[in-house]
């Protein structure tokens, strides 16, 4: 009976375990295309990489980069790398810039040979900056010509002085070129002209016994190609008064708890006032307060004991705000996919959301966090959180009419 109970649920769940959809063949030009801008290491000031993909073979290939507050230029040399998926070839590039000026704006291209892409623009923060803006998207993973790249857009445009972008994993729906393309269309004229960090998802891996996550996406989310644990894809990024670590959740234990181990390295040697944790799967699960025990079980005691303020996550494709205990950390889920799925664990939460697209924006101030939840169908603001540190030294006035909830922290 135990045997054929375990062949009936193989058969059944055999598809999601194991099945990978086919990749159709596909060829690529030999101009540079999907440019990505994102952190080179952990100054997120001054250092950035680009990344971009040209051609089948790898060729000289460089970032030719123009100081506009200066008026210098010159060119910055791109490591190539070609990467054979399952149904074709291309030649990946990474330039690495480095002692970037604050305050500085630049205008850059990639050039792959003698074809050049599009000249873009980026500005450096200056290191004064009284505040650190971001916008946090979950799950994205748009059909073919879905509506993402106007979504993100639109929320992009209205948010303001955004820094960079933050997506907790799976910004694609699967290891396919044609999705690939998607999701470069999602965040086109987004990710050319500010950093982004994304977090790997169970999407981004090709299933199997063991689950395998190919070089491409290393090559394209290129910080990972210098920030390694163990053959984990974590990286630390530290932006004013804000530092991020990005973890992978999707790994087996013994690689959870080598990065528990770094996680807790990092959150030791840190000295930033806010501590930001993104990964893709909730600690604190909407779908089922059993859901994710294994990242909960090896996690979330040393987000706890190291002060972490807020967890950004997603995989769940739903919206969610939970606290510890009424005070930091926060954990949040978000989304931004078509696909919406079942809430079993609203009770447990502060905030639930489920039928629409969402993002956040975090905006660091000093001794205050706030938190700000949209749906970004409508562009309404769904959810909001404060937290203020030190409230002695913060004038505290009016806040329960502007947030649903204030957390005061000494």
């Amino acid at each position: 009976m135990v045997i054929i109970v375990i062949a009936v649920v193989v058969w059944v769940k055999w598809d999601r375990w194991f099945y990978n959809p086919p990749e159709q063949a596909y060829s690529v030009g030999d101009e540079p295309a999907r440019v990505l801008l994102t952190f080179g290491d952990i100054d997120g000031l001054t250092s950035r990489n680009i990344s971009w993909i040209a051609d089948t073979v790898v060729r000289p290939s460089c970032v030719q980069l123009v100081d506009l507050t200066e008026g210098d230029s010159c060119d910055i040399e791109a490591a190539g790398e070609t990467f054979a998926s399952r149904a074709g070839v291309a030649a990946y590039y990474v330039a690495r810039l480095r002692s970037l000026k604050p305050g500085h704006c630049y205008r850059y291209r990639a050039l792959t040979g003698q074809k050049a892409s599009p000249w873009y623009e980026f500005a450096i923060a200056d290191a004064h900056k009284p505040a650190t803006t971001f916008l946090f998207v979950g799950d994205v993973q748009d059909t073919i010509a879905g509506v993402a790249n106007r979504l993100l857009k639109r929320a992009v445009s209205a948010s303001g002085d955004v820094d960079f972008v933050v997506s907790g994993g799976d910004l694609v729906e699967r290891p396919i070129d044609a999705y690939w393309a998607e999701g470069f269309r999602s965040v086109d004229s987004i990710a050319q002209t500010m950093p982004m960090l994304t977090v790997t998802g169970n999407h981004d891996y090709l299933k199997n016994l063991v689950r395998k996550l190919e070089r491409r996406f290393t090559l394209i989310h290129s910080y990972f190609l210098d920030s390694k644990e163990d053959d984990n894809h974590v990286f630390t990024v530290r932006y004013g008064d804000v530092q991020l670590f990005a973890l992978d959740s999707n790994r087996e234990l013994p690689y959870l708890y080598a990065q528990s181990r770094w996680l807790e390295r990092q959150l030791e040697a840190s000295d930033a006032r806010w501590k930001v944790v993104v990964l893709h799967h909730p600690l604190r699960s909407v779908k089922g307060k059993y859901n994710n025990m294994l990242q909960r079980w090896v996690f979330d005691d040393v987000i706890r004991e190291h002060q972490v303020d807020l967890v950004l996550q997603g995989h769940e494709h739903a919206y969610a705000r939970v606290t510890s205990n009424g005070t930091t950390p926060i954990y949040t889920i978000s989304h931004c996919s078509p696909k919406n799925y079942r809430i079993k664990n609203e009770a447990a939460f502060e905030k639930v959301g489920l039928g629409s697209r969402y993002y956040q924006k975090v905006r660091v101030a000093g001794d205050t966090l706030t938190i700000t939840a949209y749906d970004a169908n409508s562009g309404a603001i769904y959810d909001s959180l404060q937290v203020v540190k030190h409230a002695e030294a913060v004038q505290v006035h009016d806040f329960g009419s502007r947030f649903e909830q204030v957390i005061i922290r000494e």
